[in-house]
């Protein structure tokens, strides 16, 4: 079915994009569930359209109608890639149970998550969220990098492990995929042993740290990325904010409460590791819903936060 609404408004604080007829206006996910295996567009979960309103919409079509490659052609700031944090969380503010954020979404959630992993040039992810959740191949099914070549874009998504020192395990999955195209973003001189991967390396470093700034500027410049898709985890998250590279948040409300502290004594919300001096500010773009889970756009408003 063809979804025609009007696009998200920008915010306010930033150039819009030009308004354009775009299908479903979408929303969010969690950092690496399994991808639904041989879902059709019939059996996929539908999502109720809360703002705007709208008709109902399975993942299919709410990651086919955002905006992200239009909305990085109408900044200013064109030399980095628009960024996309992408998180789920429990009401009370956990990003993962016992490690890992599988428990915390729904299957629309995991499909969802896929969907938009479908749409970006590139989906980022820091070293300890690749191992945790064992990453494997980006875009698993054939169907679905078909999808990607008729949109223009390469078969799957250029995949990019942050790790400053290095610390990547050799038996990563995603390590271990022929056709998979890597590029780990470090400060480190060292490489990994030979992969069977395709592996590059950004070497982006200021004082004998990573400086994401610049990363993310060579993807754009060496790799062409124009849409990143970063899925975490929280300390990620919150050096990319510092570094003033994130333009939106994807974020998935689970009507769960997880409670206490996990196994591993630190019960992590969406960012981590770093206080702001004074909140970031944002936008609300869109809601949706599916089984009392919460779907939510936002744009990034205010300037770069600074370390408290």
């Amino acid at each position: 079915m063809s979804l025609l609404t009007r696009g998200f408004p920008g915010c306010r604080a930033q150039p819009r994009a030009p308004r354009t007829a775009v299908r479903v206006d979408g929303m969010s996910t969690s950092p690496s569930p399994a991808e639904p295996a041989g879902a059709t567009a019939e059996a996929l979960a539908r999502f109720q359209r809360l703002l705007p309103p709208g008709a109902s919409a399975d993942a299919r079509e709410v990651a086919g109608g955002l905006d992200f490659a239009e909305r990085a052609r109408s900044r200013t700031e064109r030399d980095r890639p628009y960024l996309i944090l992408n998180m789920v969380s429990t009401l009370d503010g956990r990003a993962s149970v016992d490690g890992r954020s599988g428990a915390i979404g729904n299957r629309a959630d995991r499909e969802l998550f896929h969907a938009l992993r479908g749409n970006v040039d590139a989906v980022m992810a820091g070293a300890g969220t690749v191992r945790v959740e064992r990453y494997g191949r980006i875009v698993a099914k054939e169907p679905a990098r078909r999808a990607r070549l008729e949109r223009g874009l390469s078969a799957e998504p250029l995949a990019c492990i942050v790790s400053g020192r290095l610390s990547l395990p050799l038996d990563t999955p995603l390590l271990g995929e022929p056709e998979a195209r890597v590029v780990i973003v470090t400060a480190s001189a060292a490489s990994l042993p030979e992969t069977v991967a395709q592996v590059q390396y950004v070497r982006a470093a200021r004082d004998g740290e990573l400086d994401l700034a610049l990363a993310v500027r060579e993807l754009r410049e060496r790799f062409g990325v124009e849409t990143l898709l970063c899925e975490g985890g929280p300390h990620l998250n919150a050096q990319l904010l510092l570094a003033g590279v994130v333009d939106e948040l994807f974020l998935s409300l689970a009507p769960k409460l997880a409670g206490g502290e996990d196994a591993t004594g630190e019960a992590l919300r969406i960012l981590a590791g770093v206080a702001f001096a004074a909140p970031a500010e944002l936008e609300l773009l869109g809601v949706l819903e599916n089984e009392s889970h919460l779907f939510l756009r936002y744009a990034m408003c205010s300037p770069a936060p600074e370390r408290a």
